[in-house]
């Protein structure tokens, strides 16, 4: 992992009127009784995962997911399921708490999907575990790195 960039390194340039989608979901480490939560903001216009967090469903992830957005990309909207945990980690006037059914969040509930059936270890029912935490999130940085690249070749 040491040997990757940031991943604020990948980004594209933000554009004027900043939007993101966050959203968070469960996987599994060591053990199915080990649960741990991914937390992701994706640039709406790029496709891109701009930030990243690991932990529980509790809002200390989400204010570390709110304090990973490069500083760039903070200016802009938040949209968010009505999970009260975003409220800690992203300041009141940059934050939309949407209902599923609104659409808001319908690029990074896309992107979950595309994330699990590509890694077999974020598959809800499977027998493929992250041994460590640490495997766990260097596969997924590495997957990000290679999403971000894509998505600067072929944008939304």
């Amino acid at each position: 992992m040491a040997e990757l960039p940031a991943l604020s390194q990948t980004l594209a340039q933000p554009e004027a009127a900043v939007v993101l989608e966050l959203d968070e979901l469960w996987s599994f480490v060591e053990k199915k009784t080990k649960v741990v939560w991914v937390w992701i903001a994706q640039s709406r216009r790029t496709g891109q995962v701009v930030a990243y967090a690991l932990g529980d469903r509790s809002a200390a992830t989400g204010a570390q997911l709110g304090a990973a957005i490069p500083q760039s990309y903070r200016r802009g909207r938040c949209y968010t399921d009505s999970w009260e945990a975003y409220t800690g980690g992203i300041p009141a006037a940059h934050h939309a708490a949407m209902p599923k059914k609104s659409g808001a969040t319908a690029h990074i509930e896309r992107w979950n999907n595309t994330l699990r059936q590509r890694l077999a270890r974020f598959v809800r029912k499977t027998l493929s575990f992250s041994k460590s935490l640490r495997m766990h999130e260097a596969c997924l940085r590495l997957f990000l790195h290679r999403h971000n690249s894509s998505c600067l070749l072929s944008p939304l």
